[in-house]
């Protein structure tokens, strides 16, 4: 049985006007995702700020919305770090509330080698040995790339690394990761603008920041894909490239948060060092937004 199958919303992190975490805005942005036929909640990911929380509030955010989901849908818990010991920890602690997987980076800055990476990997995996991990590559965050041929070896000869959210942007590398890993691999892709061709090369579905703006569109576009339906899957991956475009015209999460806060969703400012986005960049989101059919506030 594959984590989840379809559109997963790499949720925002909802704050206040002083930077605490708003947990009652947290359980409103889950309930209106599970409301809208979102797959998979990824808690604390890149789009959730997680760079900037301190352990005990990443951990206190990832255990609330394990609790509030309550097994209705799969929580994924994001446990990266470029420290093995601390992407430890945080994945045993993630795995004893109940997390039904894990999403872990790569380590960034200091990086590793592909041989870094396998013994990085499977010393977390083997801290967790019950819950299912997905690797994260996103080589222009981290600056460190996991090639085909390691996330094979380490999806083959490691029983609970099971996934790759594929965020490299190259196509050519991720249908070779598919060749080399066969059907050990369950692929996510982790760029909303690549979703129908990464779901072509045998790809389970997308973990998404589209979503937490239109979670029924993302859901849809990935249910017709399996039903037979590529040209209307398509339709919807084409429409909302321009809004996607507008969603990362300025680094996530500063316009996914700002979307929500134009649709009224209230889920307060950023943590330094992101800041407000630029009145340019934001009328260009409004307008790719109401292009699309979202309504404003």
């Amino acid at each position: 049985m594959a984590i989840f199958k379809g559109a997963g919303v790499a949720i925002v992190t909802p704050m206040y006007e002083d930077g605490k975490v708003n947990y009652d805005k947290l359980e409103e942005l889950l309930e209106y995702q599970i409301a809208n036929s979102t797959d998979a909640i990824i808690i604390c990911g890149t789009t959730g700020e997680s760079a900037t929380m301190t352990h005990g509030e990443h951990l206190k955010t990832i255990k609330f919305a394990i609790d509030k989901v309550n097994k209705r849908v799969p929580v994924i818990a994001g446990t990266g770090s470029n420290c093995t010991e601390t992407a430890i920890m945080m994945s045993k602690e993630a795995a004893s509330y109940g997390a039904d997987a894990l999403l872990v980076v790569t380590p960034y800055y200091n990086k590793a080698t592909q041989k870094g990476l396998i013994a990085h990997y499977t010393a977390v995996a083997n801290a967790v040995p019950e819950t299912p991990i997905i690797m994260y590559n996103v080589p222009s965050r981290t600056g460190c790339n996991l090639q085909p041929a390691t996330v094979a070896t380490l999806v083959k000869n490691v029983k609970n690394i099971v996934g790759l959210k594929a965020a490299s942007g190259d196509l050519s590398q991720i249908a070779k990761t598919v060749s080399l890993a066969g059907e050990d691999l369950e692929l996510y892709s982790g760029n909303d603008d690549q979703v129908l061709p990464i779901l072509s090369l045998g790809g389970l579905g997308v973990i998404s920041v589209l979503s937490n703006v239109a979670p029924k569109e993302t859901h849809d576009m990935v249910m017709k894909f399996f039903e037979g339906d590529t040209k209307g899957a398509a339709k919807i991956q084409i429409d909302a490239i321009p809004l996607i475009n507008a969603l990362f015209c300025e680094v996530n999460p500063i316009p996914v948060k700002t979307a929500l806060n134009l649709m009224g969703m209230n889920v307060g400012p950023l943590r330094m060092p992101l800041c407000e986005m630029e009145e340019a960049s934001k009328e260009t989101l409004i307008k790719a937004m109401k292009n699309f059919g979202i309504k404003l506030a």
